[in-house]
């Protein structure tokens, strides 16, 4: 459970200062990261560390990305309310959720089919119907929802996927971590023009998919 001593209200209050503190200005995703109840895409036991600024294991060798991670990405992709978003490796679902309160509709894929269904279970039970989770390869992205007007990538590419920028809208932005292995640069595609936003580290963006 959550930390009995607070309320998860309040935990995710100071999560949210935190990411003030950090940079983080965009209200949207401030407010987004303020109502997501983080607790809830983590595995029961560690509920009681939801909101500690840590990727945490979500099964099926995967995690859920630190908050910062997840508020810096979100930012990147300057998301206006009727957006349509496509997220590639949706984990738990957390982000998808955050997207879609900055956002008319999100499109996440999530290659463990595992985890797709539990995200699909959490965010139906929440009331996130403007989220489509779907279990699949993400380096194909989602050509029969395509233009999106921004592109999530929570995983390391060798480069920007060019399947997925194929699959952007004329002014649309693409987030992807970009580097060797687990360690590289998040990169943001916008207007033809790419730029270096700060070192991550994630799993590498792979094509095989669970299809137990």
């Amino acid at each position: 459970m959550v930390d009995s001593a607070r309320s998860a209200a309040d935990q995710r209050a100071d999560m949210v200062e935190r990411l003030r503190r950090d940079g983080v200005r965009d209200p949207r995703v401030l407010t987004a990261m303020a109502t997501v109840p983080r607790e809830r895409f983590v595995p029961a036991e560690r509920s009681g560390e939801a909101y500690r600024d840590r990727p945490l294991s979500i099964g099926a060798g995967q995690t859920i990305s630190a908050p910062q991670i997840v508020a810096v990405m979100a930012a990147a992709l300057r998301l206006e309310a009727d957006d349509q978003v496509l997220e590639v490796g949706g984990g738990a679902g957390y982000a998808a959720a955050v997207l879609s309160r900055c956002a008319r509709r999100v499109v996440t894929v999530e290659r463990h089919r595992e985890l797709a269904d539990r995200a699909r279970v959490v965010l139906a039970h929440l009331g996130y119907d403007n989220v489509e989770v779907r279990h699949g390869d993400g380096t194909r992205g989602a050509p029969d929802q395509a233009p999106f007007d921004a592109i999530s990538v929570a995983a390391m590419a060798d480069d920007l996927p060019p399947v997925l920028v194929a699959q952007l809208a004329p002014r649309g932005r693409l987030v992807c971590p970009v580097g060797d292995g687990r360690t590289g640069q998040l990169v943001r595609l916008h207007h033809g023009r790419r730029e270096s936003l700060l070192p991550v580290s994630f799993v590498p963006l792979v094509t095989d998919v669970d299809r137990d």
